[in-house]
């Protein structure tokens, strides 16, 4: 998870400025990280082994370039036996980060996933859909509900008199939910952002689910931000969980 209260260019720099191998990445690759209008870091491995003498975490951090595509790079963060300084090196490709490992730990490395293998497999770096798959849908969710029966009609229609987008569902929607006596609320998503004018903006996805009174389902999907133009709160409602998702990540590219 990103630092909401850093901005892209700093946390570019930093990233940069503590790695010990940053002078080994591809110019081209440091010139295009230089439009980077948005960014997100997750831990994608970690192993600690005191016995051995061995901690090491892999983060990979992800970058919104300004012409539309994403980069990642990959931090290898360590500490060496016997020393408790952590030091960190960048990488291009986990690929070349399972190398480090392997020349950094030797038989103590640990299970590290085969180096050859992953060139096959690597993204390509301006792929959009890195940036993208922030706001996508993870597994599927058991959905276990306990609706309540009070007032789902009018609660529908709160919801959709408080959507703001102008494609919100319409009247025939509205029509059905007439009839909804019992509802569920899910929270789905919950993240912030730092948008590409470097301030940061939350977002939320909720479900509405409502039971109408022929027994059949039927949910909204409630986006709430603050991806606008003056930070203010925002609630935009959606027939589908895909298009609140598409929605989310649009805003987080041009709010």
């Amino acid at each position: 998870m990103s630092d909401p209260y850093e901005t892209t260019e700093a946390h570019l720099d930093r990233l940069l400025g503590r790695a010990l191998n940053s002078f080994d990445l591809p110019d081209r690759l440091v010139e295009r990280l230089g439009s980077a209008l948005a960014h997100s870091s997750s831990l994608h491995t970690t192993h600690h082994d005191p016995a051995a003498g061995v901690w090491r975490e892999t983060r990979r951090h992800t970058y919104l370039l300004a012409d539309g595509g994403a980069v990642s790079l990959w931090e290898l963060s360590y500490r060496l036996e016997g020393d408790r300084a952590v030091r960190h090196e960048v990488f291009a490709s986990r690929a070349e980060t399972c190398l480090a490992v392997v020349r950094l730990f030797g038989s103590a490395a640990g299970p590290v996933t085969d180096p050859a293998a992953l060139c096959g497999e690597e993204q390509q770096d301006d792929d959009p859909g890195l940036f993208g798959a922030l706001f996508a849908a993870g597994p599927p969710r058991a959905r276990h509900r306990e609706y309540v029966v009070e007032e789902s009609a009018d609660h529908a229609r709160r919801v959709l008199r408080r959507a703001e987008n102008p494609d919100r569902p319409g009247e025939a929607v509205a029509g059905r939910l007439r009839a909804a006596y019992a509802h569920h609320i899910t929270q789905a998503f919950g993240t912030r952002r730092c948008l590409p004018n470097g301030r940061d903006a939350g977002f939320n996805l909720y479900e509405h689910a409502f039971v109408l009174l022929d027994g059949t389902e039927l949910s909204l999907w409630e986006v709430e931000h603050t991806a606008t133009p003056d930070g203010r709160h925002m609630c935009e409602v959606y027939d589908s969980e895909a298009a609140a998702r598409g929605a989310m990540e649009l805003r987080a590219r041009v709010g």
